[in-house]
């Protein structure tokens, strides 16, 4: 049988996906009010400006992150593959980027590559690897994404940051996707060994000719690396479906939000991914215990893999690089009923 580089993904069913970041000091809380989203959009829910959010590096020490731990619990909770955020909106980089100080290593005490020792895990331990990176929100930038699209459709206040950059007229996304956005792609599939999965988000700005550019710096690097859909524009690999979407059937993604701007289609190798969260927020929110139970979470996954769907679990690790004790209990309860 001739094996090709989407085999694995065809088979593979189940991963293990991870939201970690800044905001995850913050836990869904700010100044006494409680995020009205999910955990790791607090910034933009509050618009809490860059130069107070950024002091949060420098509480960012988490004693208990141990990325061999965290590859041994998806593997025993039945994951083939992981997924964690390399940057999310905020723009902070769980890597040692030489684009922007801005950074873990850089920026924090904690002073430690989180994407390489988990790379290196899952690499001895026989895990694929792959990196989410926010392509088009960055909040950090003065010209980040977002702000062609309807505010009121954002999960915060607005999908750019208006709060510390108001002249909107002003923003103009290709500086940032020239001078940020391509150079640390191009970082994090050279620098890791081999990267099973680019995981895009939010493609709201992005033009075609972006999408196919960031499309080729990663093949150019990992040829085998597949992209989900959410690059936009039509330029994928994979089907990434709606969050927490679980369809009766499988039929053209209803991610109905990005249709119109990312050219959404059937996948072309026939791929398709369900990412879901284990309870109602990405980012780890202190308020939020309303986890998944273990049958729950079997049947999902077991509804998915039956339409040929793989199913990509959220964990938000808290400040400490924990995953929360009653959302790893589901997970390997979940894989006994399996």
């Amino acid at each position: 049988m001739t094996t090709t580089h989407t085999d694995w993904f065809r088979h593979a069913e189940y991963g293990m996906m991870i939201h970690w970041g800044l905001y995850s000091l913050l836990a869904g809380e700010y100044r006494g009010q409680l995020t009205t989203g999910y955990a790791e959009w607090l910034q933009a829910d509050r618009q809490i400006p860059n130069a107070e959010y950024g002091k949060l590096a420098t509480a960012f020490d988490p004693l208990y992150f141990d990325a061999p731990a965290l590859v041994a619990l998806a593997q025993a909770a039945g994951m083939r593959y992981l997924v964690v955020t390399a940057k999310h909106h905020d723009g902070f980089a769980l890597y040692d980027s030489a684009v922007d100080d801005y950074n873990v290593v850089a920026a924090t005490p904690f002073g430690r590559d989180v994407i390489g020792e988990l790379a290196a895990a899952c690499r001895a331990a026989g895990l694929r690897f792959g990196v989410y990176y926010s392509q088009d929100l960055d909040w950090h930038e003065p010209n980040g994404g977002g702000y062609t699209a309807d505010p009121s459709t954002a999960a915060g206040v607005t999908w750019d940051n208006r709060w510390d950059f108001p002249d909107v007229a002003a923003k103009d996304y290709a500086q940032c996707f020239d001078a940020k956005i391509v150079p640390q792609v191009r970082e994090l599939m050279t620098h890791y060994g081999d990267i099973a999965t680019a995981w895009f988000d939010v493609p709201v700005t992005l033009s075609t000719a972006q999408s196919q550019a960031l499309y080729a710096v990663v093949k150019a690097a990992q040829p085998d690396c597949l992209i989900n859909s959410r690059l936009g524009n039509g330029t994928y690999d994979y089907v990434e479906l709606g969050d927490n979407e679980v369809p009766d059937a499988l039929v053209a993604p209803a991610q109905v939000d990005y249709n119109a701007l990312n050219g959404a289609k059937p996948s072309p190798h026939g791929l398709y991914e369900s990412a879901g969260t284990t309870n109602h927020s990405w980012g780890y929110s202190a308020h939020d215990q309303d986890w998944l139970t273990p049958a729950a979470i079997a049947g999902k996954r077991q509804h998915l893999n039956a339409l040929g769907i793989n199913y990509l679990l959220n964990v938000g690790l808290d400040p400490l690089g924990r995953v929360p004790a009653r959302a790893q209990a589901a997970l390997l309860e979940a894989a006994k009923l399996m």
